[in-house]
């Protein structure tokens, strides 16, 4: 089974962190609404033999669209694929957008899971981040939200500057108070040319600390596993049953396709990636061309990718597909550049799996990255 996931990008106002792919204009919201339609019926032979089991409306701020023009692009889905008889239909929504009307709307469309971007519940943190809600918004979508649907995961942010662990704490209560089954949690990355970087280098904002991030990561898995969460990715806990069923896909290499500006694909053996400009999507869309550009993937790439993706999951890195996939060059390869980190107490082997151990897992895309095969055909 394979997965489709829907960039929609527009929101309403930037995000200082933020260097995803979106506009703050919605001029071209119709005509881009229609190319998503026209570009997943131009690709449906891609998965004319596979099922689809998840659908996926990422963004931007995919709330931003009405029922009606997320139920269009549904239906599109559903005139162009095979879709399984009970698809997980994830919508990302910002809190301020889910007012006790449009949560009972949404709770009778085919969306079945909403990932809420509520990121603090502290009104200092949602300013500092420039997020278009504030903290009574965040409490108020969960009180009703959790009444329509049982699917919900809310993001998460540590490591913000001036973010005590005590607010942090309160900020993990606050979550389990409405007995979130899933929460995604990243630390505050500051990524080039957002206003986040400028905002720091002017000294207007301080730097993000490593350090403390790293507390508040442990904090956040103590306390989580503690209450029942399974830390089944790097930055995702969920309750049994509650797993992401799109972002495990990817995790565990299976195909996707990615319709809209920005939006990624994988088959296996290509990766591709859509143009990332509005309009320049929506005119190659209206002379039916496919804007993207697509890479082959060697054999080295994708053994690096599948220790990436690997190390982050409680599914590890399974020696014996290192060895029946990519053969014994790499397995041997695996092994020796894992040893210094299995003494250092950062991995260790498990069922023939390498796994990260607890005082690895904040380091873990760094371990990846030294497992990694280099100048390799």
């Amino acid at each position: 089974m394979s997965g489709i996931y829907i960039h929609i990008p527009f929101c309403k106002q930037a995000c200082h962190y933020c260097d995803f792919h979106f506009s703050t204009s919605l001029k071209k919201k119709d005509e881009l609404i229609q190319a998503l339609a026209a570009e997943l019926q131009m690709r449906k032979i891609e998965f004319q033999n596979t099922i689809v089991d998840t659908i996926y409306f990422g963004g931007g701020t995919p709330s931003l669209l009405s029922n009606e023009e997320l139920q269009f692009i549904i239906d599109a889905v559903y005139s162009n694929y095979q879709v399984s008889e009970v698809p997980e239909i994830t919508l990302e929504a910002n809190p301020d957008d889910l007012t006790k009307e449009r949560i009972q709307l949404l709770a009778q469309t085919p969306i079945n899971r909403l990932s809420i971007g509520i990121q603090s519940f502290f009104e200092t943190d949602l300013q500092l981040m420039n997020r278009a809600h504030n903290a009574e918004e965040a409490e108020n979508c969960l009180q009703v939200a959790r009444r329509y649907f049982d699917n919900i995961t809310i993001d998460l942010i540590y490591g913000i500057p001036g973010l005590s662990n005590e607010r942090w704490k309160e900020n993990i209560d606050m979550a389990l108070r409405y007995d979130i089954p899933h929460i995604s949690s990243y630390a505050l990355t500051v990524e080039p040319k957002t206003a986040l970087e400028h905002l720091i280098k002017k000294g207007e904002i301080k730097n993000v600390d490593d350090d403390a991030a790293q507390v508040q990561f442990h904090m956040l898995t103590d306390r989580l596993e503690a209450e029942g969460f399974v830390h089944y990715e790097l930055s995702n806990f969920g309750k049994e049953g509650f797993f992401s069923r799109n972002n495990s896909a990817y995790w565990l290499g299976k195909s996707y396709i990615g319709i809209g500006p920005s939006a990624h694909s994988f088959n296996g053996n290509e990766r591709s990636w859509n143009v990332r400009n509005n309009s320049k999507y929506i005119n190659a869309i209206a002379s039916s061309r496919l804007p993207m550009e697509t890479e082959t993937l060697t054999v080295t790439d994708k053994y690096n990718e599948y220790v990436m993706t690997g190390l982050r999951t409680v599914w590890g890195v399974s020696i014996h597909k290192v060895s029946k996939d990519f053969g014994k060059t790499y397995k041997d390869h695996l092994l020796l550049q894992a040893d210094s980190f299995i003494n250092q107490q950062l991995l260790y082997i498990n069922d023939e799996k390498i796994m990260v151990t607890k005082k690895g897992k904040f380091l873990c895309d760094g371990i990846a990255s030294e497992l990694f095969m280099l100048n390799n055909s």
